[in-house]
């Protein structure tokens, strides 16, 4: 197994799918590297390519300003990753050939990690690491669980900027993921 400045040095060098050749920054992911709380999107936009870093343009402070309602912190208690590490064109959805290319990025942080809880945010994600025919309206906020591990769909951060409306249903997933982080990965509020 690959150690984490291994997998991030192949990330960073990595040229499996077209998107290497008009990237800035490949976004490998930001966190704790001992977090028992996996957060997934789909694909580094405009400003995570330009800072080489997931969810730090408007899409980034609301998710911050989300995980802060149930004590969650990027630097502290979580690690942030995508499905794959470099932006699509124009924020296009990542093509299936794509993300073919580049998940084993994301498995090796997986499997270096051994989260308890993976977070989706948004539907890419869920169709990728929950299910083909995921549908975020009708099934985020609702658990699965695959080898052990506890998987769970939010609405991507960007989804809420476009439709605050959906905020009220957000905010009681929030606060079910913080039931059940309590329950399993209680000693995530413990990491200093």
């Amino acid at each position: 197994m690959m150690s984490w400045s291994e997998l991030e040095k192949a990330c960073l060098d990595c040229t499996k799918c077209a998107l290497y050749e008009t990237r800035t920054n490949v976004v490998f992911g930001v966190g704790n590297k001992n977090a028992e709380v996996l957060l997934v999107g789909e694909g580094p936009g405009e400003q995570e390519d330009l800072k080489g870093e997931p969810f730090v343009g408007r899409a980034g402070q609301l998710l911050d300003d989300m995980l802060k309602i149930i004590n969650l912190d990027r630097k502290r208690n979580i690690y942030i990753a995508n499905i794959v590490k470099c932006r699509p064109p124009k924020n296009r959805d990542p093509l299936n050939t794509e993300q073919d290319a580049c998940i084993d990025y994301l498995r090796g942080q997986f499997r270096l990690l051994k989260p308890k809880i993976v977070v989706c945010l948004g539907r890419i994600a869920a169709m990728r690491l929950i299910g083909e025919n995921f549908k975020i309206t009708q099934e985020h906020g609702k658990w699965f669980e695959k080898d052990g591990v506890q998987f769970m769909a939010l609405y991507h951060p960007a989804a809420l900027l476009r439709d605050p409306r959906r905020r009220p249903e957000t905010f009681v997933d929030l606060k079910e993921l913080e039931r059940v982080i309590r329950e399993t990965a209680p000693g995530t509020y413990l990491i200093p």
